[in-house]
């Protein structure tokens, strides 16, 4: 018998006793007046085991059986072991038709000793910037490299996220982060979304030439510039602003999309049996539109600022490498480790 189930029997003796009226006993228990009433009777009719609980003992309806336990377990250390506790809820009820809550999933696993690979460190506090209204306004772009496929070497996962509605705009994989993966990325924006208004991204020299920095006022004042990075060159060609993050911090939503896709994405590309990059980058169209659907949010002003594309714009000559050459009297030109080509006539405009 509990501490309030022994209270219960105690007043009930006492108002049997006339030792205590019924609005005193009402005061104590914190209950009404007609259920004191109704205790007091009860202990008369059935003694002293009516103040005790009618389900002590019995299993909750909606418990989970201790073989479901089990196979939860054995599917989490086995199938999904890479999944954290999230995930893993969600895959249970995607993949392998178990609805359970996460505080259940997180209950079961916790009380077989079990943690979630993806562990909370203690986060520095910094002041979350506002988004933007609306969907097309500012793209955030960055690259993460990561064990993105289970047993396989280290690639690197190109994207773009929208600032407004947090939604994945594209991914692409490459080897090692370029100027390709970038170009990919904004050719699948602006073919599938549109141009946006403006890109935010670091300032690696992709991006941002390290001339920049040593060019001093007088410099400046004396007109001298540092010419456009290729892919400055093709924001200005498609009439994107490029602007430059000062700190990590400043690009944090693509920062958290990095956080939750190395958690999410290599159990998906694993689940899926993918091996190389190229099944990888296939993959990705698919995984975008479910994970849009469950994380994106709806902008604050429905209309996009997203623009239609120029249908006079060729994006394949503007999304490329463009090296100027002198071309000699013999219509050659050097390049690429001073290889010499020579310009077929047939090819050339007169004027």
């Amino acid at each position: 018998m509990n501490p309030e189930e022994r209270n219960k029997l105690y007043v009930a003796r006492c108002l049997i006793d006339g030792k205590m009226l019924v609005r005193e006993a009402a005061e104590i228990l914190a209950l009404s007046e007609r259920q004191v009433l109704r205790i007091k009777k009860g202990v008369l009719k059935y003694g002293d085991a009516f103040v005790i609980h009618k389900n002590r003992g019995r299993k909750p309806k909606h418990a989970i059986s201790e073989e479901e336990k089990l196979k939860i377990k054995e599917l989490k250390v086995t199938k999904y072991s890479y999944a954290n506790f999230s995930h893993f809820q969600e895959l249970l009820e995607e993949k392998e038709n178990i609805n359970l809550s996460k505080a259940s999933v997180y209950r079961i696993l916790s009380s077989q000793g079990i943690e979630s690979p993806k562990k909370h460190r203690k986060k520095t506090i910094h002041k979350r910037r506002k988004r933007k209204p609306q969907e097309g306004m500012l793209v955030l772009i960055d690259a993460s490299p990561h064990a993105w496929i289970f047993d396989s070497k280290l690639l690197t996962l190109h994207g773009a996220i929208d600032d407004a509605t947090g939604k994945i705009l594209a991914l692409f994989f490459t080897d090692n982060e370029c100027l390709d993966g970038y170009f990919e990325v904004i050719r699948q924006i602006v073919f599938k979304h549109g141009v946006p208004l403006a890109v935010y991204a670091d300032r690696h020299s992709i991006f941002r030439s390290p001339k920049v920095d040593k060019l001093s006022t007088e410099d400046e004042l004396n007109g001298i510039r540092v010419k456009d990075t290729q892919f400055g060159r093709a924001m200005k060609e498609l009439g994107i602003n490029l602007i430059y993050a000062q700190s990590p911090q400043a690009k944090g939503r693509i920062e958290r999309l990095w956080e939750t896709l190395q958690s999410r994405l290599p159990v998906e590309l694993d689940i899926a049996g993918i091996k190389t990059i190229e099944e990888a980058n296939l993959f990705l169209e698919k995984f975008i539109d479910e994970f849009n659907k469950r994380f994106a949010v709806p902008p604050q002003v429905p209309e996009s600022a997203f623009r239609m594309l120029d249908e006079k714009l060729d994006v394949d000559n503007i999304l490329c490498r463009k090296i100027p050459r002198k071309v000699d009297s013999g219509t050659a030109f050097s390049f690429d480790c001073h290889r010499r080509y020579i310009i077929d006539p047939r090819t050339t405009k007169r004027n």
